[in-house]
């Protein structure tokens, strides 16, 4: 049943980092997951500062605040220093990660604050805080959070689909049509910062950064349909988690370095299959 907690959770990240990471894929935004994962940090110690507590809301609400601090620094960034995104996101992240590894070393000593468990994760403990469903049923406290943000990350995106696509394709007609380029901006990074603060948790910054980036771009590879882009990243994801973990069960080696290793995997076989298939209709047409 333990077995069943962790890749029903590492599934749920999938899920919801394979369908923001669509958007970011063809926005080429998807680091700004790598810069929220690791400027969660400051938030963490504030948090902790402020409550006393180590306890996962407290910890969850001051990771958010870090996070949507680090989004709106990146854009401020982007737009007012005219800074190319990805220098953004660079100046932004090391900065308010290397703020974080200061003030947890020097004023967090006497706090249960592991910064390498922000980077790798719990995903093997997860069955450990139960909580129950009923009289009879308990699930993990983190696989219930998460089931919860899948919803709202499903939700959203039915919702504001065609104000994500088409300020994602053609910024430039979305403007011309009155459509606020803003507001949806700040909609997709309010999902991208909800879904990697609430999975670092759980798989750490590492897998996070690598469901957001690895199977979107997969998919990429195979269609140019973004619907069934983030339906084929939602598959892709799901599989990665399950046959990462039995490989980490098999070697005896870290889930999340796992199933990033075989989201790494799959991408090559998949990269080169498509690679071949283009060369072949290449030399058709030609």
């Amino acid at each position: 049943m333990n077995d069943l907690y962790i890749i029903i959770t590492a599934c749920l990240v999938a899920i919801n980092c394979a369908i923001v990471g669509s958007f970011l894929v063809m926005r080429k935004m998807v680091m700004i997951g790598d810069a929220i994962s690791h400027a969660v940090l400051p938030g963490i110690f504030f948090a902790y500062l402020l409550s006393g507590s180590t306890s996962s809301l407290p910890i969850l609400i001051g990771a958010a605040a870090s996070g949507i601090f680090a989004t709106i620094l990146i854009e401020w960034f982007t737009q007012k220093a005219r800074l190319q995104s990805d220098a953004s996101i660079g100046v932004s992240y090391t900065l308010l990660f290397a703020i974080g590894i200061i003030l947890i070393s020097k004023f967090g000593e006497n706090a249960d604050i592991d910064q390498q468990c922000v980077l790798y994760g719990e995903l093997e403990y997860v069955w450990l805080w139960l909580v129950p469903i009923g009289n009879h049923f308990f699930i993990p406290q983190q696989t219930l959070i998460l089931l919860s943000l899948t919803l709202i990350i499903i939700t959203g995106v039915m919702i504001g689909f065609k104000g994500l696509f088409i300020t994602t394709f053609d910024p430039n007609f979305a403007i011309s049509t009155g459509v606020a380029i803003g507001f949806w901006h700040y909609f997709l990074m309010g999902g991208v910062s909800l879904t990697t603060v609430v999975s670092f948790e759980s798989v750490g910054a590492i897998l996070v950064v690598a469901f957001l980036s690895g199977p979107p771009a997969i998919a990429y590879l195979l269609t140019e349909n973004l619907k069934k882009m983030i339906i084929l990243s939602c598959f892709f994801g799901i599989l990665c988690a399950i046959i990462g973990f039995y490989t980490a069960k098999l070697f005896d080696v870290s889930i999340a370095g796992a199933i990033s290793t075989i989201i790494g995997l799959v991408f090559t076989v998949v990269f080169i299959i498509s690679t071949q298939k283009k060369s072949k209709i290449d030399v058709i047409s030609y």
